[in-house]
């Protein structure tokens, strides 16, 4: 609902606060972006006194829209643990189980207490500034009420706190403002059922992962040199990882053919079978979970199930897209063609003295259909990042705002889209676009929107830097 008092809101996201990565002196590059030195926590407790600054003495609504805790990069594990962990969790980081995922927050808020404390003070300021946490696919797992209570413990918050929200995955701010992260219209990162989260796999409830998320788990844990937070650092054309494998995989991962296949291959798996499990629920408590997810996010339980009519259907259920995507689909054409001309040389080989050179000649037959076959596919990633006018039309309607903000996809804009003001809030994360990380992706940025007059507010892009803030237009140049 619509306060009394002039409130002020600021919009950031995409903060994929994660373990710190222990440096290694044999492997200095292994996730280099994970280390400490690219930690950005007092870089955010000046944003926080900023944003207090700005407000002056009005109240302050801090909306962390989505992706703020990168769970599924979390390699880290307790030897120690009453649990079992097998050799793939321990290899490429814990399942979405609740004990596990209260371990992994636990863990990263000891690793970014300065975090922990810049978001305790902002609450401490003022009894009339609150939290909102929108989840986002890479913190699913905020899901669990347990690591939800451990947050609010972190914060020195009660349990039944109304200053610190938790919405399922959007938020409407003083009616003017709809905030979602923006997964949910990604058939890769869609949480397919945010009301109804859960699965059950082997007699335990886990949260379910999307297919973007168990490739992030399952293939980049184990590919130290690249980077999850850009895309073209690892999504590439093949000079540009033969280019790449010779400068720096070769001395740090030069079984990374093995590592990339065996990992593809868990996450297609994974995908595909998370995809047809049903999702838990209970019948009796249907409506008052809707009720909940209405009443933290502002809204009403018919805007919820509207909303929820607007989601992306899984790339889970395609799999020969998945395939395409994770590179498999060439992989085992290359495997089909060299057991097919193999058994047929080996036949021919029963009735003629034929040379083993010949058996790479007719392979070599091959390769221009394969790279013909290999140019034909185009990634279908890149187009779901940008905003999609219809959609954002019909949340616009559905909410009654003319105003949407989203993050997700890591690109800071403000522009007008139809009649509808479209901001995304950009991403603070880790990115860079080289192994070495000397050339920074993305910039700090937030959206602040501010009181004009009694009836209306206004919303404007900000880029942070030095504990200052400068307006920026349109598109944000990414590249620094």
């Amino acid at each position: 609902m619509r306060t009394t008092k002039r409130v002020h809101t600021a919009i950031i996201s995409d903060l994929h606060l994660c373990e710190a990565e222990q440096e290694s002196e044999h492997r200095p590059l292994w996730k280099k972006y994970k280390t400490r030195q690219f930690f950005f926590d007092t870089s955010f407790r000046q944003f926080i006194e900023h944003i207090l600054r700005k407000a002056g003495n009005d109240p302050v609504e801090l909306v962390l829209n989505g992706d703020i805790f990168d769970f599924d990069s979390v390699v880290r594990f307790d030897a120690d643990a009453h649990y079992r962990t097998s050799w793939l969790e321990r290899k490429r980081g814990l399942r979405p189980q609740e004990e596990k995922s209260l371990y992994k927050i636990k863990t990263i808020l000891a690793d970014h207490s300065e975090w922990t404390l810049a978001v305790k003070y902002f609450l401490s300021c003022d009894a009339s500034n609150r939290l909102v946490f929108v989840i986002g696919n890479h913190d699913l797992e905020l899901h669990f009420l347990s690591v939800q209570a451990e947050i609010l413990e972190a914060l020195g918050e009660p349990l039944d706190s109304q200053r610190v929200l938790f919405c399922a995955w959007f938020y409407i701010s003083e009616q003017d403002t709809l905030i979602e992260h923006g997964n949910q219209y990604d058939p890769y990162c869609v949480c397919q059922d945010p009301i109804n989260p859960f699965i059950k796999k082997a007699q335990r409830m886990e949260v379910r992962i999307p297919f973007g998320n168990l490739a992030t788990r399952y293939m980049m844990n184990g590919m130290g040199l690249f980077n999850p937070h850009v895309d073209s650092n690892y999504i590439m054309s093949i000079p540009e990882y033969m280019r790449l494998f010779f400068k720096y995989l070769l001395r740090n991962q030069p079984l990374i053919m093995w590592t990339w296949f065996w990992g593809a291959v868990v996450t297609m798996f994974q995908s595909l079978r998370d995809r047809l499990l049903p999702e838990l629920k209970d019948p009796m408590r249907v409506e008052d979970r809707i009720e909940e997810i209405a009443k933290n996010s502002n809204a009403t339980p018919r805007m919820v199930r509207e909303l929820r009519e607007l989601f992306a259907y899984p790339a889970a259920s395609h799999p020969w897209l998945i395939a395409q995507e994770l590179w498999l689909d060439r992989a085992f054409l290359v495997m089909l063609a060299f057991l097919a001309i193999f058994q047929i040389f080996t036949f021919f080989k029963l009735a003629y003295e034929v040379e083993f050179y010949w058996f790479l000649g007719v392979l070599a037959l091959f390769i221009p259909f394969f790279v013909f076959y290999t140019k034909s596919i185009r990634s279908s990633v890149a187009k779901f990042k940008e905003p999609n006018e219809r959609l954002l039309v019909l949340t616009s309607r559905i909410t009654g705002v003319k105003r949407v903000v989203y993050g997700h996809t890591h690109v800071a804009r403000h522009e007008m889209i139809g009649y509808v003001e479209h901001l995304n809030s950009g991403c603070w994360s880790p990115a860079f676009l080289d192994v070495e990380c000397t050339r920074p992706y993305g910039k700090k940025t937030f959206v602040w929107i501010y009181p004009t007059d009694e009836n209306s507010r206004d919303a404007k892009l900000f880029e942070f830097s030095s504990g200052q803030s400068k307006q920026v237009y349109g598109r944000l140049k990414l590249e620094a």
